[in-house]
């Protein structure tokens, strides 16, 4: 149920977005996302479309992954889409159907968001899918540095934030196990009355928190056993090395973001 989740997965590969420097991607995926909330018209989110999907080939994952990945939060894009349908009453009356009134705004605000948290998650889920969790770290703390002379442990947020992202696919899959066992002694999440089916949760809910807490003190010891240090006097194997192509694709997002925003309406 939860192994195609996409956040914290990495494919290994060779294609350009795998071989750029970490710093330009996480730039350009912060750029994309403020450019995407740029967008006000059907022209413009049909760009952010195509260009998402460019992205997609781009990265060379199969489109058939990302498309099992995005299948858990559809259920939440639909919600949201229903939501905007039923609430926003703005507009010319498009359908009428006894207490049901869908209104043109509707229709549009609610697309428009359901294309917005798809792009969102797509652009997202690429970073850790293109970028392995050690060059994530890397970058995360190199953009961070600055910040250092403000009092900022940079290198120590950058390891979280990773581990975190890292441990995202762990912990769904602890759940599924945990999940398919509980079932197999008849336990049910799906049916029954919500105050029965929270309290099914519990038996879910604890043993994942004790599996947690094992799995960040095995790896603090493992760190610790392979005597880590903080950041200070830290040494790395591999430098980050910014290209003129990592250049590039931040010019492409800048000018992306640009050529959007004379398409507002």
């Amino acid at each position: 149920m939860f192994q195609h989740i996409l956040i914290g997965q990495y494919v290994q590969g060779k294609s350009i977005l795998h071989r750029l420097d970490p710093r330009a991607k996480l730039l350009a995926v912060f750029l994309l996302v403020i450019v995407v909330f740029i967008a006000n018209s059907w022209v413009s989110y049909a760009v952010i479309i195509v260009f998402c999907f460019a992205t997609i080939l781009l990265s060379k994952v199969p489109i058939r992954y990302i498309y099992k990945g995005l299948r858990p939060i559809l259920l939440l894009v639909l919600i949201t889409l229903i939501i905007h349908l039923l609430l926003n009453k703005e507009g010319q009356l498009v359908f009428d159907w006894g207490p049901i009134k869908i209104y043109e705004s509707g229709i549009t605000q609610g697309v428009f968001i359901s294309i917005r948290l798809l792009v969102l998650v797509i652009f997202t889920s690429l970073l850790t899918l293109t970028t392995k969790p050690m060059d994530l770290t890397d970058g995360l703390e190199s953009i961070l540095s600055p910040f250092k002379r403000f009092g900022l442990p940079a290198h120590e947020l950058a390891l979280m934030m990773s581990i975190s992202l890292r441990f995202i696919p762990t912990l769904l899959q602890e759940t599924e196990k945990i999940a398919k066992a509980q079932m197999a002694r008849g336990v049910d999440f799906s049916s029954g009355p919500l105050k029965d089916r929270m309290k099914a949760f519990i038996p879910l809910l604890i043993p994942l928190f004790i599996s947690s807490f094992k799995r960040a003190e095995d790896l603090a010891l493992a760190m610790e056993a392979r005597g880590y240090r903080g950041g200070d006097g830290r040494t790395k194997l591999r430098q980050l090395c910014w290209t003129f192509r990592d250049t590039t694709i931040v010019i492409v997002v800048i000018s992306f973001g640009v050529g959007l925003f004379f398409l507002r309406v």
